[in-house]
């Protein structure tokens, strides 16, 4: 079954975090953990029974791939499972910040947010 990026839209501030944290290269569950909370100044702490629930949810819906291969197998904990950002999960992550750049367009346009200078 093939997907259109709108259908998944608008997402779960989780899932989208998530997405964006796989964005600029592949990760561990507990390096999206740390990467979320530092993108957010600690402002959103994901937990892992939230992680973990929200990264099955992505593989099932072909957003992230779990990898067969290691980053660098001689310095990692073999349990570790990493993740990469399919290219169906690019486009979703892209369209959501897309809805995002618009609603923050209409917020300064309707004077709730002022103009960029």
């Amino acid at each position: 079954m093939e997907y259109r990026a709108d259908a998944f839209l608008p997402l779960h501030k989780d899932t989208f975090h998530i997405l964006v944290s796989l964005a600029d290269r592949d990760r561990h569950g507990y390096s999206i953990m740390q990467d979320v909370q530092q993108r957010t100044a600690g402002k959103l702490r994901l937990s892992p029974s939230t992680l973990y629930a929200a990264i099955k949810r992505l593989l099932e819906q072909g957003l992230i791939e779990e990898l067969a291969e290691r980053p660098d197998p001689d310095h990692d904990d073999e349990r570790r499972r990493y993740y990469h950002l399919t290219p169906l999960g690019r486009e979703v992550a892209l369209a959501e910040a897309r809805r995002m750049e618009q609603l923050l367009a209409d917020a300064r346009a309707c004077g709730l947010l002022p103009q960029e200078a």
